[in-house]
């Protein structure tokens, strides 16, 4: 049995007549009646009895009858949620996003996001930039917020901001009236840094192999806002983007003498499926950057 015929069963019994069933369902009436008798020879049961003037449903029928209502009316529910989908109605967009920037960048994007769309689901995950990376190429990510270098090949990214990487100490510290501060005097320095997995921790990894320097860690942690408590009571300095010192008081940038700029990008699988809302997320994200 298919849904069509389920639907000519339904219309029959209700109007309990060939003709005026056919009529409803706008097709012909010897067309109805063979498609009633297809379905009755497919399920090998009589569905109506039959009389010159009326049908009525035998109790085979009505037995069929109420699942037939079920399931055509799982059907309506499907095809109405395919439309909502396609108005953008309903969904839900998965997006991991680092802890710095989802406490700076991110905070008025997603409410304007959620402004213009209501009714879609936004599922929010901060974790570092591999942890993203991975969550994206397993697929319990649709979307990521991650460094744009040494991107995985099968994501695709799009270019979201560059952002000065700085040292940052509290403002009695010795550095803090530098203009600038070389990786060697960054390092001389207690540090308090992010956990393995992080883009910032990536940075200091790689200057640190870089240039053979073995750093003073006196605190790691994925805690943002522990970091900047500990750099403003002086306990160790740090490197952060330079957007998250232009919203946090009692801290004081300083460029390194080798500036650092980092590309951040969102991502997404090159051959996984995009919905309408992840697409959404991505088109609103581009034009409010």
């Amino acid at each position: 049995m298919d849904i069509k015929q389920l639907r000519y069963f339904v219309m029959v019994a209700e109007q309990q007549n060939f003709t005026r069933a056919a009529r409803k369902l706008n097709i012909a009436q010897p067309a109805l009646s063979i498609a009633i008798k297809k379905l009755e020879s497919s399920i090998g049961l009589p569905l109506f009895d039959r009389n010159e003037r009326q049908v009525h449903l035998t109790h085979e029928g009505q037995i069929l009858m109420t699942h037939a209502h079920r399931i055509i009316q799982q059907v309506k529910d499907a095809e109405t949620a395919m439309a909502e989908l396609r108005g953008l109605q309903k969904g839900e967009v998965r997006v991991g996003v680092p802890g710095m920037l989802g406490s700076y960048f991110f905070p008025s994007i997603l409410m304007g996001f959620k402004s213009k769309y209501p009714d879609l689901k936004l599922s929010v995950v901060e974790a570092g930039t591999q942890s993203i990376r991975q969550m994206l190429l397993d697929g319990q990510l649709d979307i990521g917020v991650i460094h744009n270098q040494d991107v995985p090949p099968a994501l695709q990214t799009a270019h979201l901001i560059s952002s000065q990487m700085v040292a940052v100490t509290s403002t009695d510290h010795p550095l803090a009236d530098r203009q600038s501060i070389s990786f060697r005097e960054f390092f001389n320095e207690e540090l308090v840094m992010f956990k393995k997995g992080y883009f910032h921790r990536e940075f200091i990894d790689r200057i640190c192999a870089t240039h053979k320097i073995t750093p003073q860690l006196s605190f790691e942690t994925n805690l943002l806002a522990m970091i900047l408590n500990i750099v403003r009571h002086g306990f160790a300095i740090t490197a952060l983007l330079e957007l998250v010192t232009q919203h946090e008081p009692g801290l004081v940038p300083i460029p390194f003498e080798e500036p650092v700029t980092l590309d951040i990008a969102m991502a997404w699988r090159k051959q996984g499926y995009l919905s309408l809302a992840d697409r959404a997320f991505i088109d609103f994200v581009q034009d409010n950057k």
